[in-house]
């Protein structure tokens, strides 16, 4: 099951700053649980699991598919953290919130499933669908499906639209001009950790 459904402010407050699962901040700054506020020296392996988790909750994905965008990403010349992440930023569900049409990554996966969303002028209900360079996106012609992009452009999940999008306003469309560089991935991780993850298993 890749949607969680449980409390986001706990998981952010374990985590960290994660702005693709929720816009809202945390009053308390320690992490939750009995034990949250006792400094404890991290293991290794709780440090890369730390690591892979922040990827999970941001991304919305679960283990499974994580996996799969591991070996993907090991199969692709060049460094596989990277490729790891050029391959989660560049999901339709990831690329509608990062051109600010969606608060959260949950919210833009919602407007993807219930069919708002198209591109190259085709209907996309699967939020996994890997945009390319090129790729152009559009809200459907309907008034309600307009509308709530608008209000949703009011108050974007994050400040600045990435340099590989470039969005439309007066029109809602938003189009993929490139891949995503490092210095633009929203969310702090280190990814060489992650995949050291993977590897040991």
């Amino acid at each position: 099951m890749s949607k969680y459904r449980g409390p986001r402010l706990r998981i952010c407050r374990r985590l960290g700053d994660l702005p693709g699962l929720s816009r809202k901040i945390a009053k308390k700054q320690n992490p939750p649980g009995e034990h949250g506020g006792k400094n404890r020296k991290a293991s290794e392996y709780a440090v890369r699991l730390e690591e892979k988790q922040k990827l999970r909750f941001n991304y919305g994905i679960n283990e499974k598919q994580l996996l799969n965008y591991v070996k993907i990403a090991k199969k692709v010349q060049g460094s596989t953290g990277l490729v790891l992440l050029q391959l989660l930023e560049m999901r339709l569900d990831n690329t509608i919130f990062r051109l600010g049409m969606a608060p959260t990554i949950p919210a833009s996966r919602q407007l993807v499933n219930h069919g708002h969303i198209y591109v190259n002028n085709k209907i996309v209900s699967i939020s996994s669908y890997q945009c390319k360079p090129g790729d152009s996106i559009t809200v459907k012609e309907q008034l309600n499906s307009r509308k709530l992009i608008e209000n949703y452009l009011m108050f974007p999940g994050l400040a600045n639209i990435p340099s590989h999008l470039e969005l439309d306003t007066s029109n809602l469309i938003g189009k993929v001009n490139g891949i995503i560089e490092r210095e633009w991935v929203a969310v702090q991780l280190n990814e060489l950790l992650i995949v050291e993850y993977y590897s040991r298993k």
